[in-house]
């Protein structure tokens, strides 16, 4: 609302923007911005046309007569590509631009080329360095075009940085940074940016995590333990690869929710402990809705099942209708994949209950912005955080690494050495 108002003086009572761009999530573009103009009486006379579909509906989009184009961030390679030099907008607005922060995406390098073309670009995120200071070297280029922190990458990570040593197997470089870059960083951009936090400007009720913890039964965990064993055995933790764990990191973390995919795709069934536990967190709401967090397909298709015979109104969330449903009360069980729910989405109004089955293999981001959902502005009640953990299992590292908040890449790699140490000793 604070942007599009911005946008609303700007264009009408300054007559300093003509054509607004907003890049956004997909599902953020498809409803959020036209659905929250609609909200205000200032905003009832703003043209929000959403630029979605197909590359035919996307081009009737655009010649449209219209105030502000809504189009999601896959497309901007499109767009830029489809206007060339006759880029028309002056002004652009990035909803969620830590999207925006790998330098080498095409994303990045589309907008980068008509940069020169934008007069006013706005950058709106909750989370600009989810995985460290590295994160905002793009997002300031595309603000400033390189003023403030460089001209390239390598000038930022030269002046910011210095390069960790390599390990044997290590396929790419990484970086610290330097003592004081964090002060050195804010202090050079702080003439551009503003970082609010809502609980200095509003009153949100209170966010409360319940740690749910799933204890295997005997069968269970004879089964998990053989399962999880043979996995880290197949691995040297002294030349384990980002790829390598990352593969093996979703094993475990499938195993976790009690099935994992074979080699040909299909799913294994381990154990049902952790349905158990979910369904036990359901019963335990007396009726209360419940937005749902799931990682893999199978969790969520083995949640449905166990859900069906509960009478409750459960959906899977695809889109806009879902998110209407949920905010209207019709839905008493609301399934979300985190990366299709996390940005820009209103749900505070259809519960306060949250309960995450499946994590997003260590992605703070996500993780954060997925909890946005309904700890935001409007909502009413304390918002509770059910996470169903598996005792000794690999969810419980990635739970300590969110709360941690620390470098993901590295806990992820020291919690799997530590488990390929403790199944080798064991063997």
């Amino acid at each position: 609302m604070i942007t599009l108002t911005a946008v609303y003086v700007l264009k009408f009572q300054r007559w300093a923007v003509s054509r607004c761009l907003v890049v956004a999530p997909k599902k953020v573009a498809e409803a959020t911005w036209s659905r929250e103009a609609e909200k205000w009486d200032h905003l009832q006379d703003m043209r929000i046309i959403p630029v979605l579909g197909s590359a035919a509906a996307r081009i009737r989009a655009l010649n449209t007569p219209g105030d502000v184009w809504v189009i999601n961030r896959e497309n901007i390679p499109w767009l830029v590509e489809y206007y060339r030099n006759g880029w028309p907008f002056d002004m652009v607005v990035l909803d969620e631009s830590s999207s925006f922060k790998n330098h080498s995406s095409k994303r990045f390098k589309a907008l980068k080329m008509v940069r020169h073309l934008i007069r006013r670009i706005v950058e709106l995120t909750g989370t600009p360095a989810p995985n460290g200071l590295e994160d905002l070297w793009a997002q300031i280029y595309l603000l400033d075009g390189g003023a403030r922190l460089g001209k390239t990458i390598s000038s930022y990570r030269e002046a910011f940085f210095t390069q960790d040593d390599s390990h044997p197997g290590q396929m790419y470089r990484t970086y610290s940074p330097q003592a004081g870059a964090d002060t050195r960083i804010r202090a050079a951009i702080s003439d551009i940016c503003v970082s609010m936090k809502a609980e200095d400007y509003l009153t949100l009720p209170d966010y409360i995590e319940d740690i749910v913890p799933v204890v295997l039964d005997d069968k269970a965990r004879k089964a998990y333990d053989k399962l999880e064993r043979e996995m880290l055995l197949e691995v040297d933790e002294q030349t384990v690869t980002a790829g390598s764990a990352a593969v093996l990191n979703g094993k475990l973390l499938q195993l976790c929710s009690g099935a994992v995919y074979d080699i040909s795709g299909g799913v294994m069934q381990v154990h049902d402990c952790k349905v158990e536990a979910f369904l036990e967190v359901i019963e335990q709401l007396h009726g209360e809705h419940a937005l749902v967090f799931y990682w893999f397909q199978h969790e969520r298709d083995r949640l449905l099942q166990a859900l069906e015979k509960t009478g409750k109104r459960v959906q899977v969330y695809q889109g806009p209708e879902q998110e209407r449903q949920w905010n209207d009360g019709q839905i008493d069980v609301l399934l979300a994949h985190p990366a299709s729910c996390a940005y820009g989405l209103n749900l505070q109004q259809g519960g306060h209950h949250e309960v995450w089955f499946g994590y997003p293999n260590w992605a703070l981001e996500l993780y954060q912005q997925a909890n946005a959902r309904l700890y935001r502005q409007g909502q009413t009640q304390p918002v509770i955080s059910h996470l169903l953990v598996v005792q000794e299992g690999m969810d419980a590292d990635v739970v300590a690494s969110l709360h941690d908040k620390g470098d993901t890449q590295e806990a992820l790699m020291t919690a799997l050495k530590a488990r390929i140490q403790k199944a080798r000793k064991a063997k």
